[in-house]
């Protein structure tokens, strides 16, 4: 994410949230991040460098957002660049293929399953990536849920 202190622009830097959700700064360190909007986090880093800077006006960019794993969709097996992908709302199937970069030559696209866990249950769904991808059959496109795992095969030869 970056962080930029308006008319300080030696202070402006990018940061890094830590796996414990913190961030530092180049004045304070170990500022919590974790569960906060990006304005909240500016707040906090106005209020931190208030004994540094008098009046700093601190914006918070978010550049790449992972998430934790059930806000993820993740694609495992034969896509070409196996992922988690942050879960956005209104996502289908076809927007995790995009996020990937669609099936390797190898992949056996209709045999993909769909696991899924949904208030405590777990569900096993059949996807048709080759349908949706190759062929262009939208009703191949499903939606996705935040935890949602594609396991994609390899096709027998």
């Amino acid at each position: 994410m970056e962080v930029f202190v308006w008319g300080n622009p030696d202070l402006s830097t990018n940061v890094v949230v830590k796996p414990d959700g913190k961030i530092t700064t180049r004045l304070v360190e170990n500022i919590e991040a974790s569960g906060k909007t990006a304005s909240q986090l500016a707040r906090d880093i106005e209020k931190a460098y208030g004994q540094y800077v008098k009046s700093a006006v601190v914006s918070v960019i978010v550049n790449n957002f992972v998430g934790v794993p059930f806000q993820q969709v993740r694609v495992v097996g034969e896509a070409q660049q196996p992922l988690k992908v942050p879960y956005r709302k209104h996502m289908t199937a076809l927007d995790a293929m995009i996020e990937v970069g669609g099936l390797t030559d190898f992949a056996s696209g209709n045999r993909t399953v769909l696991i899924r866990n949904f208030e405590g249950k777990r569900e096993v769904l059949e996807l048709r990536l080759d349908d949706l991808l190759k062929d262009g059959d939208i009703s191949a496109n499903v939606p996705m849920y935040p935890g949602d795992i594609i396991i994609i095969p390899e096709s027998w030869f």
